[in-house]
């Protein structure tokens, strides 16, 4: 699903955000469930999709509470889209989820109803369609960047572990670092083969901004992290956004550095390979 990058920059509308002082809470205060959230990652990545799942009767959207949000929960879960703890609360993790399962199915994200569940969304939970595989033999342990359709997806021993929403470059131009009055850019993610080289705990500053938790990929430059905010459009300067809460345990699914670190892959819509 390609989309129109400055229409993104531009739409405000309903887009679903959560504050900055909101989210600088989740390092502290929501510690300890964001590491029980890990863990409930982890296990909901080795649970095989039911066979027959029965979808909620309405539609809803961010905000909503209530049984039909605990079922689309569990299944997205289910289905290896990381949509954080199946509480019935339809909060910042749940629409991360809800983006990612859009763009895999080719449903429709604009700024009215970008988080809007609707009939075609949950009939789509019953029997989806998975991902698009970019690189077949790129390797048993992997992440695939699709800036198509701004997904992420990591395979373990050549199945899909993790399925996540992620905003790539923007495409825009912005102030350079240092130099307020010069112009720097355009921002892209470079498509290309790479390796996930190294990891820097909590917020860091890089030539490209600040980073929460990331893993580099070319050089100590570009990496895959959490930020504030992580649309459903692609923003950043050139790296690979994920939302905070993911980017909390993000880098132990993945092999860090050496002759066997996990392999990225990029792919999309750089029209050059760095």
């Amino acid at each position: 699903m390609r989309h129109s990058v400055w229409r993104w920059l531009f739409c405000t509308g309903a887009v679903a955000a959560v504050g900055v002082a909101a989210c600088a809470q989740l390092g502290t205060a929501n510690a300890a469930r964001v590491a029980t959230g890990a863990r409930q990652a982890t296990a909901a990545h080795q649970v095989k999709a039911a066979a027959t799942y029965v979808p909620p009767g309405q539609d809803f959207n961010f905000g909503a509470r209530g049984a039909a949000v605990r079922s689309v929960q569990r299944r997205l879960n289910q289905l290896h889209y990381y949509a954080g703890k199946a509480d019935g609360v339809y909060g910042q993790d749940t629409a991360e989820a809800v983006w990612a399962f859009k763009e895999a199915q080719g449903l429709p994200l604009n700024a009215a109803t970008n988080t809007l569940v609707t009939y075609k969304f949950r009939r789509d939970l019953i029997h989806p369609r998975m991902p698009r595989v970019l690189v077949p033999k790129g390797g048993r342990n992997r992440i695939e960047i699709n800036q198509n359709d701004e997904l992420l997806v990591l395979y373990r021993d050549n199945e899909v572990r993790l399925i996540l929403h992620v905003s790539s470059g923007g495409g825009y131009t912005y102030p350079c670092p240092g130099d307020p009055s010069a112009t720097c850019g355009p921002a892209i993610t470079p498509d290309g083969n790479y390796k996930a080289l190294s990891f820097a705990p909590g917020w860091v500053q890089v030539p490209l901004g600040t980073m929460y938790n990331p893993v580099f990929f070319i050089g100590t430059a570009y990496a895959i992290h959490g930020d504030i905010p992580v649309p459903w459009y692609p923003a950043s300067h050139g790296c690979v956004r994920i939302w905070m809460d993911a980017a909390n345990w993000f880098h132990k699914d993945v092999t860090i550095g050496g002759r066997h670190a996990t392999r990225i892959y990029v792919r999309g819509t750089a029209p050059y390979y760095l």
